[in-house]
């Protein structure tokens, strides 16, 4: 199937969609810029990069892309993320996204206790 058809039937998937001052905002997996638009789209494109912080279940199914995870300081996964999308051949233009998606801090989801009951 075409890029474009595809583009087509999934462009207005709700289950992706963030819709949020006056602009579409998508979560789609391997969506560097979380625009809802065809280039950046990561089920459509047949190369696509992305960032995720490298979780530590050895459990993950077969795919047909291949992961590399990377778990190193800022300077180094840098440097690294940028020999990876140049050597191979991957898009160029996602390279700075790349760069700046992995300098974000993790944020921590914390967990909510529920306070003792006093009898």
């Amino acid at each position: 199937m075409s890029a474009h058809l595809q583009w087509m039937v999934v462009h207005n998937c709700p289950g992706f969609l963030i819709k949020r001052n006056k602009l579409t905002y998508s979560t789609k997996p391997n969506n560097l810029k979380a625009r809802n638009s065809l280039r950046y789209n990561g089920l459509i494109r047949c190369k696509t990069v992305g960032e995720a912080p490298a979780a530590n279940g050895k459990r993950t199914p077969a795919a047909s892309y291949v992961r590399t995870i990377m778990n190193k300081n800022a300077r180094a996964e840098l440097s690294s993320i940028r020999h990876v999308i140049c050597k191979n051949k991957y898009r160029p233009d996602l390279k700075a996204s790349a760069i700046l998606r992995s300098q974000k801090p993790v944020m921590v989801k914390r967990t909510w206790t529920r306070p003792t009951k006093s009898f």
